[in-house]
């Protein structure tokens, strides 16, 4: 009989999985790709197109109009029955079109965001998509890791899995290699790691045993297809203004449409008349262009290298009023390179740059002439108590793991001891990781005496008090307060240089110590060997970004492990810590309560030696000044400040899964001046959707205005069911879809955050939609009254349908931007909305030349001097306004307070 994953033994896993440890090869992989597939759980069924195609027909208003256009039939008007029906059909593919496309949008982000997992194949470590992972993989996973398969554990060090999302089990499970018995439960499987769960603490090797639908997750899959999408807060907003515009225009339709009966027109035709005035006027394609302006400024996003993780982000990254970063690798180029070491008392420098295992050790400039054990122990500790590895990969050198870390291992090898060489002769048999409270990492080898020695590398002032004695001259000399207090200095002046400094420290475990002794014991009476100071280069397009925020009105917040005097000398040159500004230290921020860090966070702009705790803390103070916090992270104990920040960000090169879960938003680069690109991005899409309102309905009013004042004047009715319809389908498509492409404004980023508790309307679009849909409205009335008086009804009725498309046309141009006159924008810089126009502009011109099309839409073709009078009310249209935006441009605040701040 098979046993269960668990019951095997290692050797048996490996066995019955035909695997080995140093994993598979590319061709077993592949053979296996065809029986067992990709690892990945099986989504829910997807909305059929068909079934969206039939939905656009099902709209309440939609049956009406079929059902009036049914009874128009009835009474011999077969044209406009036919009419009317293509239009609706029209209509129907023109709004599938934009839901599918919104659906697919949606669909392709979900792809951006790619689970990776590290695995072992033939010997060396990958990093691959999970998915492609198969059973029998050896799969490696650390702290802040989400498990890619179920495995069977073969390696745990320290190993601690949070279980919850399959078990229930709130407290993480310490993991180990025994067997066990078949019949064990699910959460006591303590030599196994399953798929989705969290690796919290230590770090483990394991061999797949099952992949996607066959692990123990994807056996309730079912249950996690039932979670329903959740919409922003922006398109529920949107939903509930669609919905209340629909009540009142419904009413005014049904008013104007009764008062049309009352002035003497036939019933049938005012009920038809007045659907589909409601069906034009109602923004029914709001939803589905919010959702493809939010996909496709999200896909723009990822070209920037930024990975939105929920739609929400984009709306709540145009308020973004501070952002606290990390320093190393995202203010920083996170290429750390030893260049000072504090030894015997004296300091050496070392040569080279980058992670090239070639340079020099100098002593007054000079080289060392002789070998010195004291240098030689050092580098020995730094190349040992560490996780990272150097290799040769794509013509470079390249760092595999922490940079610090990796900084050390280059400076090993620059005098030759190599970490494969001294692992071999120096075997680790036990640790105690780093972590971000702890701040120091220990490990412990035996030599080749089979004496048991300690290693351990830390921020100096945290390993300092676990040091009593200090190497002098290859002599462990004991270390009273006094020098502790100048080895402290000694830090001090290195970090006023911009140097991370890390201490370094070994002891020998007495014979009868064995390693189960507890931590405290094994990192007691530790003896300092020396200090390395190592440089991390500021980014140059940090210093812009720094800028960049600071005119855009937000603040940017250094938040480092690193010594606050290197924090403050980085921050500095980066234009992060002005004049007048603090930085405060994880131990000042410990003694000052919530109350005073409230009262003073606004002037501080550095925190150094925090912990994650600290985060939360300084969110919290943040958003209790109602500002709109973005927060970078990347270690699992990130997570809360993440998800307690406004945007939560993960570093997508550094960052654990935990911290990629917890958050909103991913830098593929870790860059700061991503965050910063991510918001002006994010202003961008949400001016372009209150762009395509506008539009919309300025547009709306002015058809409105226009049929209303000729009912009150008791004139003919200007437009026909059929027209109404027509004009809704060229501005309903694409020149609304090309607005929300517009190209961010010049400017924008100098303008402060958007308040989030304001609405898409603000005080400039409240004024602008009545005001320019009159002035719309009555330049069409006019030229219908004109025309009436000189020339026939059809005739009349063709100028306002024509004013009426050419203005809203031309007003699409206005709407660009509701401050930039167009000279500044630059008239071709939105190619898709001039296609977009003189296409809209084409289709009415059909309209009103061809003759099968004439008889359909009941038009009349126009002469060269009715386009001149329509051709200067467009002037007119574009001109007030560009003349207003020069005006604003030109004068005081005061006007732009008047225009800008949001309204309900």
């Amino acid at each position: 009989m098979k046993k269960v994953p668990h019951a095997l033994s290692i050797e048996e896993t490996l066995e019955v999985f035909q695997t080995r440890l140093e994993g598979l090869t590319e061709e077993e992989v592949q053979e296996r790709f065809k029986v067992y597939g990709y690892n990945e759980l099986i989504e829910k069924k997807k909305k059929s197109p068909l079934i969206l195609l039939l939905r656009q027909f099902t709209n309440f208003l939609v049956l009406i109009l079929l059902v009036a256009s049914g009874i128009s039939l009835i009474f011999g008007e077969l044209v406009d029955f036919i009419t009317i029906l293509l239009i609706v059909i029209l209509s129907g593919v023109l709004g599938f079109i934009q839901e599918y496309k919104a659906e697919e949008a949606l669909e392709a982000l979900k792809k951006i965001a790619v689970p990776m997992a590290t695995v072992l194949r033939k010997g060396l470590e990958k990093r691959i998509p999970a998915k492609e992972i198969v059973p029998g993989d050896i799969v490696l996973v650390s702290a802040g890791d989400k498990v890619p398969a179920d495995c069977r554990i073969i390696e745990a060090i320290n190993l601690q899995v949070d279980e919850a999302p399959l078990t229930g089990e709130s407290t993480p499970v310490e993991k180990d290699l025994s067997s066990l018995p078949e019949e064990t439960p699910l959460g006591d499987r303590k030599n196994m790691l399953f798929y989705g769960t969290v690796v919290t603490y230590g770090r483990g090797k394991g061999v797949v045993v099952a992949t996607g639908m066959q692990t123990e997750f994807g056996k309730i899959a079912g249950l996690l297809q039932e979670v329903e999408e959740r919409k922003t807060p922006l398109q529920e907003n949107l939903d509930k203004t669609s919905k209340s515009l629909g009540f009142y225009i419904l009413i005014l339709c049904g008013l104007i449409a009764v008062l049309g009966i009352f002035k003497g027109h036939p019933l049938w035709k005012m009920l038809l008349w007045g659907v589909a005035l409601a069906v034009a006027v109602i923004p029914e394609a709001l939803p589905a262009v919010v959702t493809i302006s939010l996909a496709l400024g999200v896909k723009r996003m990822v070209k920037r290298h930024a990975l939105i993780r929920k739609l929400p982000a984009v709306e709540t990254l145009g308020s973004v009023s501070v952002i606290c970063s990390d320093k190393t690798g995202t203010l920083t180029k996170n290429e750390m390179t030893v260049t000072k070491i504090w030894l015997n008392n004296t300091f050496l420098e070392v040569t080279g740059t980058g992670y090239v295992p070639e340079g020099q050790f100098l002593i007054n400039g000079k080289p060392l002439s002789e070998r010195r054990e004291d240098l030689e122990l050092l580098l020995k500790i730094g190349v040992l108590c560490n996780d990272a590895s150097l290799v040769w990969e794509e013509n470079r050198w390249k760092i595999l793991g922490d940079p610090t870390e990796g900084a050390l291992i280059v400076l090993g090898a620059k005098a030759k001891f190599f970490k494969d060489t001294l692992i071999a002769t120096y075997p680790r048999v036990g640790e105690i990781p780093f972590t971000s409270e702890r701040k120091r990492m220990t490990t412990v080898h035996i030599t080749s005496q089979g004496e048991k020695e300690v290693f351990c590398k830390g921020a100096p002032e945290v390993l300092l008090s676990f040091c009593d004695y200090l190497l002098v001259d290859n002599c462990e000399k004991r270390l009273t307060e006094s020098e502790k207090e100048k080895i402290r200095e000694i830090v001090i002046e290195m970090a006023k240089e911009g140097l991370r400094v890390i201490g370094l420290a070994y002891k020998v475990l007495k014979t009868h110590q064995s390693l189960k002794i507890s931590e405290e014991e094994i990192e007691k009476e530790l003896v300092l060997i020396g200090l390395v100071g190592m440089i991390d280069p500021p980014r140059e397009e940090a210093k812009e970004a720094v800028k960049i925020c600071q005119s855009a009105g937000i603040k940017p917040v250094m938040i480092t492990g690193d010594h606050k005097i290197t924090a403050m000398a980085i921050a500095k040159e980066l234009g992060i810590l002005r004049e007048g500004e603090k930085a405060l230290s994880g131990e000042e921020l410990e003694k000052i309560s919530e109350k005073e860090l409230e009262a003073e966070v606004e002037n501080i702009s550095v925190y150094a030696r925090v912990s994650p705790e600290h985060k939360l803390k300084i969110v919290k103070a943040f958003q209790s000044k109602n500002r709109i916090v973005a927060m970078t992270g990347d270690g699992v104990n990130d997570a809360p400040a993440l998800k307690a920040a406004d945007i939560g960000i993960a570093m997508g090169i550094t960052g654990t899964d935990v911290a990629k879960e917890a958050s909103d938003m991913i830098l593929l680069d870790d860059n700061f001046a991503t965050i910063v690109s991510a918001v002006e991005e994010g202003r961008t899409i949400f001016t372009n959707i209150r762009k395509y309102l506008v539009y919309l309905l300025t547009g709306n009013m002015g058809t409105v205005v226009g049929l209303t004042l000729a009912l009150l004047a008791g004139l003919p009715l200007p437009l026909v069911a059929v027209q109404i319809l027509y004009i809704n389908l060229l501005m309903d498509g694409a020149p609304a879809v090309a607005l929300g492409v517009e190209p961010s404004e010049p400017g924008i980023m100098n303008k402060p955050p958007r308040d989030p508790k304001e609405g898409i309307f603000n005080r400039y679009a409240l004024l602008f939609i009545p005001l320019m849909g009159t002035f719309i409205g009555l330049w069409a009335l006019g030229f219908f009254v004109y025309t009436l008086n000189t020339h026939s009804l059809p005739k009349a009725m063709t100028m306002f349908f024509a004013t009426i498309i050419t203005l809203r046309l031309v007003n699409a141009l206005n709407c660009r931007s509701s401050e930039v006159p167009i000279f500044k924008l630059g008239f071709f810089t939105n190619r898709w909305l001039i296609l977009a126009l003189l296409s809209s502009f084409g289709l009415m011109l059909l309209a009103i030349y061809l003759p099968f099309m004439q008889k359909a839409f009941k038009t009349y073709p126009l002469s060269f001097m009715d386009w001149l009078m329509i051709g200067g009310a467009a002037l007119s249209v574009f001109t007030v306004e560009e003349i207003r935006k020069m005006f604003f441009s030109r004068f005081s605040p005061p006007l732009r307070k008047f225009s800008f701040p949001l309204g309900k």
